[in-house]
């Protein structure tokens, strides 16, 4: 039986706006969850909808909480006191320090009764906070204005000395001050501005980040929901400074820069959350290329019902997951989610009473209580040779990255088969392909037949944003598409997207997994042993009513979840 989400209860300025009967009970605690989920303010939420006007709604929450309203347009940004709060606090709690006089200090707020806000900055300044109510939007314009001002300093970088070749010496001296991270290194404006763009990353879901030289520019790109998007370009003599402090705070070597490294930071955004990145450089032919993958560990505790699956598909899934043995593989091209999808089944089973083991290239997210293990090629550590230590260790569920060879297909497979859950991904293209790439290994078909119970094939596509728009889509194209004709009977509306300040002129914000779910049959069984092929269990799968990864988005289209673009482009195989 699916969880019942607990009621919400209203409080602060969302229940002074119901009992005002400015908004209705039911559209307060539709634009709380709306603004939960977009990872946003309830303020925020409430001018996006246009319900209320930031003007009024200020004017609102200043009279009836008994703060002064002050209009921002009548403060030069330039005289505004910058270090007092950290830069960090200014753009999770939107909040802007006015000004101080003694041991008091002004803020701005466009929330009075965000009094996390406002304990966090008494917390940080130990001063007393005078609440002064804003616009909202200003109030997001300005936080921009203070940032990009804090960062024009940038330009100036351009005419330092800066030495390129450090020895020995000079770097680990060099990583040294910068482990110290002294006052001076925190104002320094390459950190800041550093800090700023992974917070923005962060902020706006973003997945990984590219740091890019070239000869006569440098770079930086966003991936969002997939797509590559540049978002800055700062000045080109800045690019070693910026790639030796990534590399400092990543733990790698500053000093080489010939070779590709490898390694990991994280970024502490509060008590109970902290972000990790994994960092890689590559020496191209202006300077080192540093990608930066954002590994959000709340990824992992989002809950099967978040990650996309239909309902049928999630209870074939939950079933093999609880059962006591077998392999379960996951299949998908890289960035298909297919990690995610193997965290949130390991969360499932991570239970006192189960033993749990990974190996992975690396460990992506941290799991307390899962017992995780990085393999390292270079010293001997393969994927073989922890899963043969796993084996003597008493596991209850064994995860293995990635399988790559046949060694450690034949060591998993053992496992499967000898009263162990083995979960595991293998890059092929859809389910079917995956048992004929296990034969191909070189693995027997009656081993494959035995152990694998079940094959999770998965893409991710863009969902559309709140502003799609309903579009007429002519009956031969969707036909072309994949729908049947029974399904052209005008029961469902599809949407196409259009682009809004929310979802960056989009059309779509957030992405959502599609999904082959292909449990192993007698009837798959009968034609794996006979060694058929991959037609020939798609054709099974279908008589068995398992749905390909088309006719999964199709699905998502007749919901008004997704395009039908883009769904054509993502299954477009």
């Amino acid at each position: 039986m699916a969880a019942i989400s607990p009621p919400i209860i209203l409080t602060g300025l969302a229940r002074a706006l119901v009992s005002q009967h400015w908004l209705t009970e039911e559209e307060a605690e539709s634009m709380i969850k709306q603004a939960k989920s977009n990872n946003e303010s309830f303020v925020t939420q409430v001018i996006d909808t246009k319900k209320i006007k930031a003007a009024k709604l200020a004017e609102f929450a200043a009279t009836q909480f008994g703060f002064p309203y002050f209009n921002l347009n009548a403060i030069d940004p330039d005289v505004i006191p910058k270090k007092i709060l950290d830069p960090k606090l200014v753009l999770s709690r939107r909040v802007v320090a006015l000004y101080q006089r003694g041991n008091r200090l002004a803020v701005a707020v466009s929330d009075p009764t965000n009094l996390q806000a406002i304990d966090e900055i008494k917390f940080q300044t130990n001063q007393a906070v005078d609440i002064i109510v804003v616009e909202d939007d200003k109030l997001g314009k300005l936080i921009a204005q203070i940032s990009e001002t804090e960062n024009s300093a940038l330009s100036e970088l351009a005419t330092e000395e800066f030495e390129l070749d450090f020895t020995n010496d000079e770097a680990i001296a060099l990583a040294k001050a910068n482990e110290l991270e002294t006052q001076d290194v925190d104002d320094a404006p390459v950190v800041r501005y550093l800090q700023k763009i992974l917070l923005d990353a962060i902020n706006d879901n973003v997945s990984d980040i590219h740091f890019e030289p070239y000869e006569k520019f440098y770079r930086i790109r966003y991936r969002l929901d997939g797509i590559l998007r540049e978002i800055a370009q700062p000045p080109l003599a800045i690019k070693d400074k910026l790639s030796s402090r990534i590399k400092v705070i990543s733990k790698l070597d500053i000093s080489e820069k010939r070779v590709p490294q490898d390694g990991r930071m994280k970024l502490v955004l509060s008590k109970n959350r902290a972000i990790d990145f994994r960092v890689s450089t590559l020496p191209t032919l202006y300077g080192e290329k540093i990608v930066m993958r954002i590994l959000d560990p709340t990824s992992a505790t989002l809950g099967i019902d978040a990650l996309g699956y239909e309902p049928h598909q999630k209870e074939l899934l939950l079933n093999a997951v609880q059962r006591p043995y077998g392999m379960i593989l996951v299949t998908g091209p890289t960035g298909s989610g297919k990690t995610v999808s193997l965290y949130t089944c390991l969360n499932i089973l991570n239970k006192p009473g189960i033993n749990i083991s990974t190996a992975e290239d690396p460990a992506e997210i941290n799991l307390p209580g899962v017992n995780q293990v990085n393999v390292n090629d270079k010293a001997g550590l393969t994927f073989s040779v922890a899963l043969k230590s796993f084996l003597r260790q008493d596991p209850d569920v064994i995860m293995v990255g990635e399988i790559r060879d046949l060694e450690t297909a034949e060591i998993a497979i053992k496992a499967a088969q000898t009263g162990h859950m083995v979960l595991s991904t293998v890059h092929t293209n859809d389910a079917p392909s995956t048992l004929t790439r296990l034969m191909n290994m070189g693995i027997a078909p009656f081993n494959i037949a035995s152990s694998v119970i079940l094959i999770t094939a998965q893409r991710l596509a863009r969902r559309l944003c709140k502003c799609k728009q309903p579009v007429e889509i002519p009956a031969a194209a969707l036909l072309r598409a994949g729908f049947q004709e029974e399904e052209l009977d005008g029961s469902w509306q599809a949407y196409r997207a259009v682009g809004c300040e929310s979802c960056k002129d989009t059309g779509y914000k957030g992405r959502f997994g599609i999904y082959q779910v292909m449990p192993i049959t007698d009837a798959m069984t009968r034609i794996i042993l006979n060694n058929g092929n991959a037609m020939d269990i798609a054709d099974q799968a279908r008589r068995d009513g398992v749905n390909d990864l088309r006719r999964s988005g199709l699905n998502k289209v007749k919901l008004g979840i997704t395009s039908l673009e883009e769904i054509e482009s993502v299954t477009n195989e």
